[in-house]
């Protein structure tokens, strides 16, 4: 095949202004704009504000390429369009695009000349686009109240484009895949899909389909190569779609295995023609998705390889809010600090993309598996005939783009657009016409998935309680999967969380700022203040400053100053996180999975992410390492608060021997032995080794636990009987000392004087540690490895200065 590729520079300019740029393919034009001197950054201070024109204008790219003999058939393959756009080939129009999730072919064998050649690509606006769309509507579609530009339901793109709780408003704009001119030589590949039967009696099938497209009649042989069998096909074609399919049997066949339950065995899959060559992982596993009825409702737990599997993780978002700002490199490290943190399975939330194929090669590796929401999130969408056409070719483009990837194990319709028909006040007065309309939506995409990909498993929405059922998956956690937001939308206390008894909670989170580095890198000296307008500007969620503040006077002591507000909001939110997980971890079998709301930000700000902007470990991160281990000890205080119980947890397929040491912590950081305990605790499965009555803890102790598994884990953890608030907590009298490793990376000795709870080390050196947030007791210690994100060894010079935090020191008056 002959391919010229188009990515690369691109000249960049207005229709609507004198404006020009030069712009890097694939890229987006805020970035552009950026690079050159043209906006400021748009993440720093409030800079967004002065730069809400550009996405209000209509632009476009421009560049030359050369065709030395065009004859023949020559198409354009483009992907990640964003959005609305005009594509010319030497002025003449070859498509008319509208949908960034589609792949788009167009033939443009009668728009090339020979020698040289220009493509240009005309971009309108996003905003005005949206508004066009909705006045052609038969009736008003409210958009979502989390988006200050308004109608970006009406286009399909990333809906948090247009603003979200989280993210900066600019409905960005540009080309973020593929662009290239290829010489159609008989056939294309259009798609190889895969699909796995009869796994029994130790072995299993693996169908493999190719679909081409072809332009005349004629043979090609196509080549398939999968483990150690190699074998030709000569293939005869027919003008238009085609399709062929092969059986390859598997004899003893090495699993793949989610993160934590086995190894993530991969098999090479090879399809070629004289023209291209497609290569995709394979990993042989079965799927299923268990909705059973029981005396609560209904379940819903995934089985893998008829193991069923706990699924802890968080929900995913874009890497960047700006796609030139994004690399592969990034967003592996995103997925590998997920999985360092003890997750296996991570939501793709249906505000954002479908992701690249790097992105689900690295979850197939890793293990993660991948909850994969269609994307479409929290507005009220058209069902007129000429939308629901276009959903249906962007399903089943995206589904058998990616339906071979072993870490998808749930395609599900949208997130919570059930929910929103009782947000707005049209939907509430005409619920059965937003009803009937929603539901020819969703019919519709689960109708396209199935036509595509039949073995692909359906969830109606998140959260649903079944299919068909639009009942309150907010509140009601009988059946299905829930998004439990009442402890920081309606600003109940943590122990709000063991009020229910989710089946799965496929979303709960609560906030924090994110980390004081990161606020430097938007925010003066002059700025830092929750109050200041900069600060305010990088918290997105309505009432989310007063909401971190109120629930940190219900629980501690005020901190003395900003930097120590940061860090108390980051404790907080894990001990809120911490406080469900342990519990619904409990509550095993009845609840599997808790995907916390969420991994990652898209750009400097307030959130619920455990990762900060940039990958860095927020304290929940650390946190949710241990709370997420595969075998975990919890202690969970009684309804009443008579008692305690430790429950002891253990995800792997193996019986654990747990030896599990309990004391008391009192406020001078001595320690006093209460019991020791060994407890064995069977494959999958979740049980209470010990309860301990609260009158046996002294008032002014805390309840502190360690404990070391047989298969090598270990863990501690503290529990206070009132508020952090109500400890008389004393200096702690820390000291830090740092000496190089050796290996570009420090070590941190940190040594206490007295009670030490939270210990958090921070520094402006991006890094790792191996450890933060723990508890040290009187004349205790810990050693902590800092390994910074650029190896030392390439900046040579002093080592990194490190900030020590504390609970005691955090909250003191002097």
């Amino acid at each position: 095949m002959t391919i010229i590729p188009l990515t690369g520079q691109w000249r960049l300019t207005s229709p609507d202004s004198t404006h020009a740029a030069t712009i890097s393919i694939p890229g987006d034009i805020h970035t552009a704009l950026k690079t050159a001197d043209i906006i400021p950054d748009p993440y720093v201070g409030r800079n967004e504000n002065d730069v809400q024109w550009v996405a209000h204008q209509d632009w476009q790219i421009e560049r030359s390429f050369n065709v030395d003999e065009p004859d023949g058939s020559w198409y354009l393959d483009i992907t990640y369009l964003d959005t609305v756009a005009i594509v010319f080939v030497n002025d003449v129009p070859v498509l008319s695009a509208d949908n960034c999730f589609r792949r788009y072919r167009p033939d443009v064998s009668a728009a090339l000349k020979p020698c040289e050649n220009t493509v240009r690509i005309l971009f309108h606006s996003n905003i005005k686009a949206g508004a066009e769309r909705q006045a052609k509507q038969p009736f008003y579609l409210p958009f979502s109240k989390n988006c200050p530009i308004p109608d970006g339901n009406m286009l399909r793109k990333p809906q948090c484009h247009f603003g979200w709780d989280w993210n900066l408003a600019i409905a960005p704009l540009g080309l973020y895949g593929e662009i290239s001119l290829k010489r159609l030589d008989v056939a294309r590949i259009e798609h190889v899909i895969t699909e796995q039967r009869h796994h029994d009696d130790g072995s299993v099938d693996l169908y493999v389909t190719v679909s081409l497209h072809a332009d005349t009649q004629g043979v090609i042989p196509i080549h398939f190569a999968f483990g150690e069998e190699r074998l030709r096909l000569d293939c005869g074609m027919r003008p238009g779609e085609n399709s062929i399919t092969h059986l390859f049997h598997v004899e003893n066949p090495k699993l793949w295995w989610p993160a934590g339950s086995g190894e993530q065995a991969l098999y090479s899959l090879i399809v070629d023609t004289p023209s291209e060559t497609i290569t995709r992982q394979i990993g042989l596993r079965t799927v299923e998705l268990l909705t059973d009825k029981d005396e609560a409702g209904s379940r819903f737990a995934f089985r893998i390889n008829g193991h069923e599997i706990f699924c802890r993780g968080a929900n995913w978002i874009p890497a960047d809010a700006l796609f030139s700002l994004t690399s592969p490199e990034k967003t592996e490290d995103l997925l590998k600090s997920a999985v360092d943190a003890n997750m296996n399975m991570i939501r793709i939330w249906g505000g954002g993309f479908y992701e690249d194929e790097q992105f689900y090669d690295t979850c197939d590796r890793l293990g993660l598996m991948v909850w994969q929401d269609f994307q479409f999130a929290c507005n009220i969408y058209p069902s007129t005939p000429d939308f629901l056409e276009n959903v249906e070719h962007e399903v089943e483009y995206q589904t058998k783009r990616l339906i071979s990837h072993p870490s998808i194990v749930l395609w599900c319709g949208d997130n919570e657009l059930v929910g929103a028909l009782l947000w707005y006040e049209e939907t509430r007065n005409n619920r059965d016409r937003y009803l009937v309309s929603y539901d020819r939506l969703n019919h519709t995409i689960e109708r396209a998935m199935k036509k595509a990909v039949p073995q692909a498993i359906w969830w109606p929405s998140s959260p649903a309680s079944g299919y068909l059922d639009y009942g309150d998956a907010w509140h009601a956690d009988g059946s299905g999967d829930m998004h439990f937001w009442s402890v920081w939308h309606e600003n109940k206390p943590f122990e709000h969380y063991r009020d229910v008894k989710p089946r799965f909670c496929s979303e709960f989170g609560f906030q924090s700022y994110t980390s004081l580095p990161v606020i430097h890198t938007y925010a003066e000296e002059k700025d830092l203040n929750i109050a200041s307008p900069v600060m305010e500007h990088h918290q997105r969620n309505v009432g989310g400053n007063e909401r971190i503040a109120a629930t940190m006077f219900r629980n501690f002591r005020f901190p003395k100053d900003f930097a120590n507000f940061v860090y108390l909001s980051q404790v907080q939110q894990g001990i809120a996180i911490r406080t469900a997980v342990d519990y619904w971890r409990s509550l095993k079998p009845h609840c599997m999975g808790a995907l916390y709301w969420q991994l990652n930000d898209t750009w400097p700000v307030a959130s619920w992410a455990s990762l900060d902007y940039g990958g860095g470990w927020k304290v929940l991160h650390y946190m949710a390492r241990c709370f997420f281990q595969p075998v975990a000890v919890a202690a969970i205080p009684s309804e009443d608060g008579r008692e305690i119980r430790f429950s002891l947890v253990n995800d792997t397929l193996e019986d654990i021997t747990v030896t599990l040491n309990i004391s008391t912590l009192s406020l001078t950081g001595e320690r006093r032995p209460l019991r020791s305990i060994d407890a064995v605790c069977s494959p999958d499965a979740a049980v209470t080794v010990l309860t301990i009555p609260a009158d046996t803890i002294p008032r002014d102790s805390l309840l502190s636990w360690n404990f070391t598994a047989s298969n090598g884990s270990g863990g501690e953890g503290h529990h206070v009987m009132d508020s952090y608030k109500a400890l008389e907590l004393l200096p702690a009298s820390l000291e830090m000392s740092v000496s190089p490793s050796g290996d570009g990376a420090f070590d941190i000795l940190v040594q206490s004087a007295g009670l030490a709870l939270f210990v958090l080390i921070e520094s402006e050196t991006p890094g790792r540690y191996s450890d933060n947030a723990f508890d040290l007791a009187a004349g205790e210690n810990r050693k902590v490895r800092f390994t910074p994100s650029v190896p030392a060894a390439s900046t040579p010079g002093s080592p990194p200065v490190f900030r020590i935090y504390d609970l005691q020191s955090c909250q003191s008056a002097g």
